[in-house]
């Protein structure tokens, strides 16, 4: 039975995924579901996952979603995986849950809400949110300090001291890259006193290439159109369909 992958690769949680499947070589169907055009909405979309959001699963009967869950289940599940990835010793493994449950309330509202209030918000047709955006960059800041701090204390090149990466790495680096979507000289400015963070992302994607790289090729793409200034002006002249039709929903 072929594992099914619901996704589309604008979705950083979905990213996480697929780059898990490539590294381990996991045998997967990717089946896009385009949440421009709100195929996540559909009911026949919503008897995958009732919750409506990607990533999901489906392999053989059994049905999955959240992206957690998800990386826990195939690294459970397949031959294959190494054990770093989401290691049997019960320790090891609580550890990664902890980062795993901080995740979603605090690093996950940061890059999310920035990159909505700020360059992709003329693309939606929105005004620009300088205070969503500021409360954005005090989570995103909070956040990259307890991993410098927390988990990437030590000698190691990953999280929690290892010098292999988890399920955890590979979750929290796909969100980080969101902020490519600014463009360098943004990017640059919010993790430019976040040394060892830096490094880690360069960690997890070399731990991962070339997989990673090609993933995050449709991320780059949507970077060089928002950057472009023609098409900026376009946007905010009401001419963006295109642009708005490529990203609205996805990020």
């Amino acid at each position: 039975m072929k594992l099914k992958v619901y996704a589309d690769r604008l979705s950083q949680p979905v990213r996480a995924v697929i780059i898990f499947c490539e590294v381990n070589g996991i045998d997967y169907e990717e089946i896009k579901v385009d949440l421009a055009n709100r195929e996540h909405l559909t009911p026949e979309f919503a008897e995958i996952n009732p919750m409506q959001q990607l990533p999901a699963i489906v392999h053989g009967t059994f049905k999955l979603f959240e992206s957690h869950a998800i990386l826990i289940y195939l690294a459970s599940s397949f031959p294959g995986v190494a054990d770093h990835w989401y290691p049997a010793d019960v320790f090891k493994r609580s550890k990664i849950h902890s980062v795993l449950d901080w995740h979603h309330s605090n690093l996950r509202c940061g890059p999310t809400t920035i990159v909505r209030n700020t360059v992709l918000a003329p693309v939606l047709g929105r005004p620009l949110n300088p205070e969503a955006a500021a409360e954005g960059e005090k989570f995103l800041s909070a956040s990259l300090s307890k991993i410098e701090s927390v988990w990437l204390k030590g000698n190691g090149r990953f999280l929690l001291g290892g010098n292999q990466p988890s399920i955890a790495d590979l979750s929290l680096v796909c969100d980080i890259m969101q902020l490519e979507l600014l463009g360098e000289t943004e990017r640059n400015r919010l993790l430019g006193p976040y040394k060892e963070v830096q490094q880690w992302i360069e960690n997890t994607r070399n731990a991962t290439n070339p997989h990673f790289d090609e993933v995050h090729k449709i991320l780059m793409k949507a970077k060089e159109k928002l950057q472009n200034p023609r098409l900026k002006g376009a946007n905010n002249e009401g001419g963006g369909s295109d642009m708005k039709r490529t990203l609205h929903s996805r990020i």
